[in-house]
């Protein structure tokens, strides 16, 4: 077992108490719908329960659990390299309004944890964009000046609280970190409390759009709603056919105690080094030490060696801040739209009553935020000033990021024909606590192998889209690397877009 094994999961699932919410049994009928129970879908069924909607979410696991519960909880404006992007391919008054609908969530979020008391450790904190590298300041210069144009607080540093120089940052000042768990929890309190319901443990399968739009669940029951908002992180309905504008990344997460001296007092990311990401938060009673969260090594779902990356990251972290007692670590994951910005608005040219959050890559928590604000809009039949900006059915910023798009395809047909061609190990070969996808019974099975030597054999394909799994040994999951779902040893589903198990074999 190695050290990353060893430590403790989500700092975030840890520290925040579990409140659990009925699963639903029965048919309901409300004015609106909400798939899924992270920050987009909570966000938005808050903002419309306080609009006065009736409004039920509907959470396959527990929410403010999954993606929103493995987060590092950065609530910024500034979302490394994107404002000069921005600039170029929307303009400047693209790059005007990406700013403002950001700042105007977090500040949205700042009034909630005020008139709600929240205890979620919000901190007022500078990010920063940094590298080391100097060939790359002069992308840093041109960042800053395309964030200041657009309207934020920016300026090019060289001098941060980091442990190490660089040779230039863009700086935002007046941006914000909080505890994510307890904000949402918090949220969704309030949200029943305005009549809104919440049911975890309910698997949506089926939309049927109309006038009402109705909704099918896993355990049988069927909710009838005017709206449908689909906030799932990656959506499970393919009928958009956003699957082909969306990238999953996956991130590993390392986080322990410093002195509170050796904060950074800040909050840093890097596009170099493969990434990485530094904060720091509330940590203890005595105030003597701040908990460091490290972000980093992202890569693909389902590639590669997932253990190396993990040590990669931990020594980048015992490097730089050598007095750190590690505890925690974990993994998250985002999906990222082929032409940068989120896809937030209708869920597809037809759509009429049904709605969709998704791709904030990485940036999920001033993205969720603005997204419930959205769609809240949207719904009510407000104006919005970036509805535009959002709006899935965009085309034209699509065809100028065409690259992308044939880059994300070949890179799932890779993986949908190439996988397939790989050789197989044999089941002998499985050592305790190890997984692989082997020949067997005229197929392909994934097969694990317990510590006590017993097999769990499911089937290799996908129940998304036919792609073969691959085994994560650090996390002991089964990953799909053409649209990220995920699926523990067993085969139930850890994280969509699927919503099936994958179907259980004898071996």
């Amino acid at each position: 077992m190695t050290e990353n094994q060893q430590l403790g999961g989500s700092y975030w699932l840890q520290t925040a108490p579990d409140g659990r919410h009925a699963a639903l049994t029965d048919d309901l009928e409300v004015e609106v719908a909400v798939i899924g129970g992270g920050i987009a879908g909570l966000c938005t069924a808050w903002e419309l329960a306080r609009a006065g909607r009736s409004v039920a979410v509907l959470e396959a696991g527990r929410i403010a659990a999954g993606v929103t519960g493995h987060t590092t909880a950065k609530v910024s404006a500034l979302h490394t390299l994107i404002y000069d992007k921005l600039r170029r391919t929307r303009g400047p008054e693209g790059a005007r309004l990406y700013a403002r609908s950001q700042s105007e969530a977090i500040e949205r979020a700042a009034g909630i944890v005020r008139e709600l008391g929240i205890d979620c450790d919000w901190e007022r904190r500078s990010s920063y964009t940094y590298v080391r590298d100097a060939g790359r300041v002069e992308e840093l210069r041109a960042e800053a000046s395309a964030a200041r144009e657009a309207g934020l607080p920016a300026s090019f540093v060289t001098a941060t609280g980091l442990p190490f120089p660089v040779a230039g940052a863009v700086e935002v000042t007046d941006q914000a970190q909080f505890h994510p768990r307890k904000y949402l929890l918090a949220l969704a309190d309030d949200l029943v409390r305005h009549g809104g319901r919440i049911h975890e443990d309910t698997t949506v399968l089926g939309l049927e759009e109309g006038e009402p739009c109705r909704l099918s669940t896993a355990a049988g029951a069927t909710v009838t709603a005017g709206d449908v908002v689909v906030a799932t992180h990656y959506p499970i309905f393919d009928r958009a056919l956003l699957f082909a504008r969306l990238s999953p990344r996956r991130e590993l997460v390392v986080a322990g105690s410093i002195p509170a001296g050796r904060d950074p007092e800040g909050m840093y990311i890097t596009p170099d080094e493969n990434t990485r990401s530094v904060r720091t938060a509330p940590y203890g009673e005595d105030g003597t030490r701040r908990l460091l969260v490290v972000t980093g090594e992202h890569f693909t779902p389902g590639t590669g060696d997932t253990r190396a990356r993990f040590d990669r990251l931990t020594a980048w972290t015992r490097e730089h801040f050598p007095d750190v007692e590690l505890t925690h670590s974990w993994a998250t994951q985002d999906n990222e739209p082929t032409d940068t910005v989120p896809l937030v608005g209708p869920l597809h040219p037809g759509a009429r009553h049904a709605y969709v959050a998704t791709g904030f890559s990485g940036w999920g928590m001033s993205g969720g935020m603005m997204a419930g604000r959205l769609l809240a809009a949207q719904i009510t039949g407000e104006e919005c000033e970036w509805s535009g900006l959002y709006d899935p059915r965009r085309l034209a910023p699509a065809v100028r990021e065409a690259p992308t798009f044939l880059k994300t395809q070949a890179h799932v047909a890779k993986h949908f024909v190439g996988d397939r061609l790989r050789p197989a190990p044999p089941v002998e070969s499985l050592p305790p606590g190890e997984g692989a996808v082997v020949r067997a019974e005229g197929g392909r099975l994934a097969v694990y192998r317990d510590e006590e030597g017993a097999l769990h054999a499911v089937s290799a394909r996908c129940t998304h889209m036919g792609c073969l799994v691959n085994f994560n040994s650090a996390e002991r999951a089964w990953e799909c690397p053409c649209h990220g779902s995920r699926f523990d040893t067993d085969g139930k589903v850890v994280q969509g877009p699927a919503t099936r198990p994958l179907e259980r074999r004898d071996i």
